[in-house]
């Protein structure tokens, strides 16, 4: 956001607009909250998104208290300016029944493509795992040279689908091969959000 779009919001009289947050990765929904222009000048500056507590009759910077933080990446208002939108990254639970959202019913708040990011979060939450308790924790237990060999089978076998027309098996193959890639981007320390970041830089 920047000083033009700033001075074009449109502050009602309690001086105060609703501000969503949305995870800036997996797209969703985390909580919604009010920000009057001490509030935002705040999260500018300190890139920790803080809004006007309504109860507390103060600001509010969220995780102050729990430490599950937001952090900010971004703020846009929408074509009236009497709306702001938040992305972030959550350090925690945003709800504080401690929940990752503010909307418990998750597949109600579930786009389909945010699945990726939950399967990141399970396949690092494996990476130190006994192997002997899960096939993720025993790809890693066997290192990145049998990790990169079934991307490259996994690869191969999406290709040979393909070519004999079998769509179905098409769809399973390719859903081996974005597992197998996403482990190998765990074992070097990268996530899909890294690869997401190049196709964006090429599409400019």
């Amino acid at each position: 956001m920047n000083e033009e779009q700033i001075k074009a919001l449109n502050w009602p009289g309690n001086q105060l607009l609703p501000a969503i947050v949305q995870h800036a990765i997996s797209g969703k929904v985390l909580m919604q909250g009010y920000m009057n222009p001490q509030a935002l000048e705040h999260t500018l500056q300190s890139s920790q998104v803080t809004f006007f507590s309504r109860s507390k009759q103060r600001l509010w910077t969220k995780g102050e208290s729990s430490g599950n933080t937001l952090k900010l990446v971004s703020i846009d208002s929408d074509c009236d300016a009497d709306s702001i939108l938040v992305l972030a990254l959550p350090q925690g639970p945003t709800c504080h029944v401690g929940t990752e959202t503010c909307w418990h019913d998750s597949s109600a708040n579930s786009p389909q493509l945010a699945f990726l990011y939950d399967l990141e979060q399970v396949i690092k939450a494996r990476e130190g795992s006994d192997p002997a308790s899960s096939y993720t924790a025993s790809l890693f237990a066997k290192g990145v040279k049998r990790i990169a060999q079934k991307v490259g089978e996994e690869g191969v076998e999406s290709a040979l689908a393909a070519m004999a027309g079998d769509k179905e098996e098409l769809a399973n193959e390719a859903a081996d091969l974005i597992f197998h890639l996403l482990v190998l981007l765990r074992s070097q320390q990268l996530e899909l959000n890294d690869v997401v970041k190049v196709l964006q830089q090429r599409h400019q």
